[in-house]
Formats: C-alpha cells, structure tokens, sequence
C-alpha cells in the first residue's frame, strides 16, 4: 500500500511536485532547503494521528513544523507534518486560560487576549509559534514576573509514539507533562496547548540607546542596578556592531513606577543618545531577539568577561537578565538559578571563550540551541536523566527523534 493510499486524511498530502509543496516544506531560514518525501497538511488531530502511524507504517523518519521558525528541518525522505492550519484559539477571560492549537502564532493569542485585559508568556516576535516556543522553555519579556511559557501550560494534548491521543497535566500522567513542559517536542505531536494568561495591558516598555565611549561604565553600573530591580522589570543590554550600546527594557507595572526605575541608568550611566522608553500596549511590545551562535548563562559578570565583550567588535552581544520567577519555578527547562545569559550571534573570540569558561556554567537553552549533541547543556543533570527515561516509557524507538529530542534512555532489566 503507498503512503498516499494510507494517508486518507481530511487536509492535504502533498508530493514532489504538486502545488504547494514547496511552500509547506521551507523553513524561515532560506539556507535550509529540506526535501521531504511527504507533506502532510493536517485539518486536525485526527490527520495528525493517521501521519503518525503512516510513518511508522512506511518507516519514514518524521517532523513536524507549523510556522518554519525553528533551527532544525525535516531529514531529506521524510515525513513532515505541517501543523499551521491548525492555529485556532480560544480565550476564557473569566478562568484566565488559552487553549490553542500547535499552528498558532503569538501573535494570534495576543489579539484573543488584549480585549480582556489579558496576555500570554509570549516571545519576542507576534509571528513566533507558541508550541514550539512554549516547548522549549519560552523566555520572554514577563519571565522574571511569571516565570517561562512552559511554566504557565496547565494541560497538554498529544498524539504519542504509538498513535494515542493523550490528554496530560501535573495530576494526569504528570512525569510526561512536566517533560513536554520544557523539554522539548520529542515526547509527541502537541495538538493542544492551555495555558495561564496573567492581567497585563500597558507596559512601560522600550529602549535607551547609549555610545560606546563609556561602555565599560554603562556595564559596570547595569551590573549594580539588576541586583535591586523588582521582578516586574525585564532588562537586556545589546552591544551592536555599529557602535551603540542599547539597553532594552520592560516594566509591567505603573508607568510612573517604570520611569522612576531606569531614571538612574539616564542620570548616571548616560549619556543617553536616544530615549525610546514608551507606555505602550503589551501586545504592541515585541523587542526582537538576537541570532545565538554562541550561548551560556554566567553566574557572574566580571570586569575582564565585560571587557572581552566589549572587544568583540565583529559581533552583536546580548546581556540578559533572568532571575526572579524564572529562579523559583522547578519545571524541566534551563539552568534556573544563573542570573543572567550571554549571547553573540557569531562564533565567540577566544578571549570572550575563555572568560565565559571561567564564568559561565557551558549551559544552553532549547529554544537557542542549533547543535542537537548540545542537547544536555540545556537541562541540569537530574532533568536530562529524567527527560531520557520518560522518553524511553513513551518513544523507545524515536520516532520523535527529529531535530534537538531527547534520545530515549537504554534501560536495562533489574
């Protein structure tokens, strides 16, 4: 039987060569170029369950994608499945819950939400997926005051290994739950999402753009000032190619408060060249992110990490502060308790490597990760031995192994 006569599903299966194959098989980043031998297009759950278990029939590997987002793609031959028809969302104002499907866009939640005073753990960019984002731990601009987008998922739909549509939670198979919360997409195809929306509308929010003559200042002082900032205020410092120094920043909180908050970076870190700090509607915020060729969390900032950054003159550099709720939750994803992470979107100097070997903890962070032999940075020791044991009970053969998984742990007999 082919996979096209296996394959009767109510959206659509697209070949090599058929309309729209090619549209449904690119990723965002155009240097990734996949060719799967299938597309399949599905209009629901049950679509995703039949292409479950069509790959598994025909022993084709499997993907999935909704919006192209992510850094890795589907393997030449291989199944894909395409989850973006599947973005409805559902607001409940009144129990403060979304409930989306796995194609949904941040950007799609934020509008179902804004009318009721509400707004989602969402990322930088409204086009982003909230699955996939959500899956890999989520760090957005309200983490410090709600903790990460894995945080705030309350229950779970998925199509496992073996064609099952499961519904999880922290009371129903709670070890699956809290893997698929941060651990990634390996577990199961995600047909639904419910997740907390939290009583956001207005933030101050924006950026403070500095030069570079007294950059070291400028850090020194940011370093000072995160130690005693609530955790309603998200910051990030960019140190960008073209000379400035920029300090992005979020309050969710009284505007009144947020001014009187980052007064002492104008007054004392200054210069300030540009004042771009507004009160703005959340879902109107988004501050983009930066590209992470090279990724760590640092449990400290010392002079000479400073001074290498500054001296990487080739690169953009971020300076994130973390902290706050992110540090109090205890969900699968990330080093919690580093305070801050440092991101270049090049390949670091060796200067800027060996001081982040000296402060850093060598973490990644999924949703930054590009190399899957990475894949343990990302979780603490404990998390990585219990997400490969989960993943041995649900997906001992991999079929989910596309792409940054989880590899299924070998368990051995007592």
């Amino acid at each position: 039987m082919t996979i096209q006569q296996t394959l009767r599903i109510d959206g659509r299966v697209l070949l090599p060569g058929d309309a729209g194959y090619d549209d449904h098989r690119k990723a965002l980043n155009p240097a990734l170029d996949p060719r799967p031998a299938v597309v399949v297009r599905a209009a629901g759950t049950a679509d995703v369950r039949r292409a479950v278990l069509a790959a598994r029939r025909h022993a084709l590997p499997f993907a999935v994608q909704a919006t192209g987002h992510g850094t890795h793609v589907a393997h030449d031959g291989a199944l894909l499945l395409h989850t973006g028809a599947m973005a409805a969302v559902v607001v409940d104002p009144d129990r403060r819950i979304a409930r989306v499907g796995p194609g949904a866009r941040w950007g799609d939640v934020l509008r179902a939400a804004a009318p009721f005073g509400l707004a989602p753990l969402s990322g930088s960019s409204p086009d982003v997926g909230v699955t996939g984002y959500t899956l890999g731990g989520g760090l957005g601009w309200l983490a410090r005051a709600h903790g990460l987008a894995a945080d705030s998922v309350l229950r779970a739909q998925l199509v496992t290994a073996d064609g099952t549509l499961r519904t999880v939670s922290a009371d129903r198979d709670p070890d699956l739950f809290w893997a698929l919360c941060g651990g990634g997409g390996s577990f199961g195809v995600v047909t639904a999402l419910e997740f907390r929306l939290y009583p956001v509308t207005r933030v101050y929010a924006g950026a403070l753009t500095f030069g570079r003559d007294r950059a070291a200042e400028t850090l020194g002082y940011y370093r000072q000032w995160i130690e005693r900032v609530p955790d309603a205020l998200s910051s990030a410092v960019l140190l960008t190619r073209d000379g400035s120094l920029v300090l992005k920043a979020m309050y969710a909180g009284d505007p009144d408060r947020g001014r009187a908050l980052l007064e002492p970076l104008r007054t004392v870190a200054g210069p300030v060249l540009d004042d771009g700090m507004r009160v703005v509607d959340y879902a109107h915020a988004a501050m983009g992110g930066t590209f992470a060729r090279t990724f760590d969390q640092v449990r400290t900032l010392d002079d000479d990490l400073l001074a290498a950054l500054l001296d990487e003159p080739d690169s953009t550099v971020e300076i994130r502060h973390w902290g706050g709720r992110i540090a109090r939750d205890s969900g699968a994803a990330a080093h919690r308790d580093a305070p801050l992470s440092i991101v270049l979107d090049t390949v670091a100097s060796a200067r800027t490597a060996a001081a982040l070997d000296r402060c850093g903890i060598g973490s990644g962070f999924l949703n930054f990760l590009h190399d899957p032999s990475r894949m343990p940075s990302a979780f603490t020791a404990g998390n990585w031995a219990a997400l490969r044991r989960i993943k041995a009970a649900h997906d001992p053969d991999n079929v989910f192994g596309a792409g940054l998984a989880v590899p299924p742990a070998v368990l051995t007999a007592a």
